[in-house]
């Protein structure tokens, strides 16, 4: 089959059609692809800036059909359309007993010990994050893959899978943003304007959006921001809304250690601030215990929006029928398998929404 592949960090990414995906081994099921979303996050893989075994299969936000399982699986069923998630919860770890699926980590352990694809030379090749969905198919756990209703295209499912359930439960289970509060977002890609329509749904009244490019704030307005501005114009943004001394909740959706200070700095006292962006493990950010003390503020980290994707991705998939979660116009250019390395660059350019690869 064909597949996207990236053998060392910082070479291209090789669209080649000699990859075979494995059978799926008990609990697991193999899934027939439609679409996947082009993520910063495979950008910061491709740069070495994320983690990942190599050689590999690129992507991690999909959608498609089952079209086989393995031993003792119940459910998801042959012939399902399922969203891919790349945190499955196994349901029986200390985080998933907690209520902390977001936290599970033996899906993904399992995902960096075992190839999921072999290339046509016999070379093992894993899955990015467990999933690897830049290819006709591919073997996940069947916890990852969420069954959805028929009626939701593949192109919206997959959005599904990452920056829909990412920046919007980065607002509403995260942070619980309160009705008339106000919110600043930085970062207007796909997962920050996510994060705008979250906190429209959770009643904001003042949501200041912020990218240093201009072409992402008509974007941003129209899915729900108030104001659209660039970093150098917030700070006499928030006073002209009266907000001087910072609003109610940061949010980063960048993770730079500057743009995580900047949530920090433009929130007020006693207010909330979370980091959505995926950073690396590198860089650090500067804080002084005087100011984690007597600021008061609330720092937190919102891994994949905090979410139970068993619950969440059929609470969002009830939104977007519903009208009130916009997920058609957040693609903003459909492409095939072979136009990949086009779609990096244009994300690499700026100014692309979610680019969604047609697998099928």
């Amino acid at each position: 089959m064909r597949a996207a592949v990236i053998e060392q960090t910082g070479q291209p990414v090789t669209v080649r059609d000699d990859v075979t995906v494995l059978e799926p081994g008990p609990g697991e099921v193999r899934v027939r692809l439609h679409a996947s979303g082009i993520c910063r996050s495979d950008l910061s893989t491709i740069d070495g800036l994320l983690p990942q075994p190599l050689p590999a299969v690129l992507g991690h936000e999909a959608a498609g059909e089952v079209v086989a399982a393995g031993a003792h699986v119940r459910t998801p069923a042959v012939g399902d359309r399922v969203v891919l998630a790349w945190i499955a919860p196994c349901g029986a770890c200390h985080h998933c007993v907690r209520g902390e699926a977001h936290l599970c980590t033996v899906h993904v352990k399992a995902g960096w010990a075992r190839p999921r694809f072999r290339l046509g030379d016999g070379t093992p090749a894993y899955g990015m994050a467990g999933c690897g969905t830049w290819a006709q198919e591919t073997v996940v756990p069947a916890a990852a893959a969420v069954p959805v209703a028929a009626d939701v295209p593949y192109e919206i499912a997959a959005l599904l899978g990452c920056a829909v359930t990412t920046g919007v439960g980065a607002v509403c289970t995260t942070a619980r943003v309160r009705p008339g509060s106000s919110v600043v977002i930085i970062g207007c890609g796909g997962v920050g304007l996510a994060a705008i329509q979250g906190a429209r749904l959770a009643g904001a009244a003042v949501v200041v959006a912020v990218d240093p490019a201009p072409t992402q704030h008509g974007p941003a307005l129209a899915f729900g921001a108030t104001r659209a501005v660039t970093p150098d114009e917030l700070p006499a943004t928030l006073r002209s809304l009266g907000l001087s001394r910072g609003a109610d909740y940061g949010f980063d959706v960048v993770g730079r250690p500057g743009t995580i200070r900047a949530a920090w700095d433009h929130t007020r006292r006693g207010g909330t601030v979370v980091v959505v962006g995926a950073g690396g493990a590198e860089p650090e950010v500067r804080f002084s215990p005087a100011e984690l003390l007597f600021d008061g503020k609330q720092l937190l980290g919102a891994l994949y929006g905090s979410a139970d994707v068993r619950r969440d991705i059929t609470t969002l998939t009830g939104l977007w029928r519903a009208g009130r979660l916009d997920l058609a116009e957040m693609v903003s250019a459909t492409m095939e398998l072979g136009e990949v390395g086009d779609g990096l660059r244009r994300l690499r350019a700026g100014g692309a929404i979610r680019l969604v690869l047609t697998l099928a």
